[in-house]
């Protein structure tokens, strides 16, 4: 690979930006595909196929060619409403995983440095900390302080923004209350049930590393639906 392309493509990793290499591997040529940009001459013939690859963030050789295709993909931004003791297990899960977290809580003495190290943590409520925080459809938001003050808030800018993923922490009566509220402040049925609530997928367990598993589990499986 030539210096000028691993210097771009340090770049762009270094600036969060989705991309892929494609790469002939008979002769070794290779660019740098970016969507909505126009390919490289050599590849223009399998463009649809790069596309695909490129939407359904998948890597590997297109078939019956010497072609591989090596996707980017930026760190799906997660925000998670409340430092509490779940969202301690919930950042140890992500550690290693394509995720940027982001811990929002107006309560600064659950917000320690000790209890999140380099973690991005906002002191602030949560309408004031998305006025500085850009989120996107490609977002997620993780509701887990029961406080309705704290985490309705921040369900309504998830709604509002389209998040593709929502959760909030609570007993079937808790969320029934929590869509009651939501549906008085204007917003409709389908919004509404698009929030997974009780969140996570259902193993069972009910201790903190349980559910925060459970959580994990279903965000991991709604990045990569398709």
């Amino acid at each position: 690979m030539k210096k000028h392309l691993l210097e771009q493509i340090l770049d762009k990793k270094n600036r969060k930006e989705e991309f892929a290499i494609i790469t002939n591997i008979s002769t070794g040529d290779s660019f740098i595909f970016e969507k909505n940009k126009t390919l490289d001459a050599n590849f223009e013939k399998y463009s649809d196929v790069i596309n695909d690859y490129f939407e359904n963030k998948k890597n590997g050789m297109i078939e019956n060619t010497d072609i591989f295709i090596d996707t980017y993909l930026r760190p799906t931004k997660v925000i998670i409403i409340g430092a509490v003791h779940i969202t301690q297990y919930l950042v140890e899960f992500a550690k290693s995983l394509n995720f940027e977290i982001f811990i929002i809580d107006p309560r600064g003495y659950y917000t320690s440095d000790k209890r999140f190290p380099d973690i991005n943590i906002i002191n602030k409520w949560p309408l004031e900390a998305f006025e500085d925080l850009k989120t996107d459809s490609c977002s997620a938001l993780i509701a887990l302080t029961h406080d309705p003050k704290i985490d309705d808030p921040a369900l309504k800018h998830a709604l509002k923004n389209k998040f593709f993923y929502i959760g909030a922490l609570g007993s079937k009566t808790t969320h029934l209350n929590r869509c009651k509220r939501l549906k008085e402040a204007g917003f409709k049925e389908e919004e509404i049930n698009s929030i997974h609530g009780p969140i996570g997928i259902k193993l069972g367990g009910k201790s903190a590393p349980e559910i925060a598993l459970s959580i994990i589990a279903q965000l991991v499986s709604e990045t990569y639906k398709s």
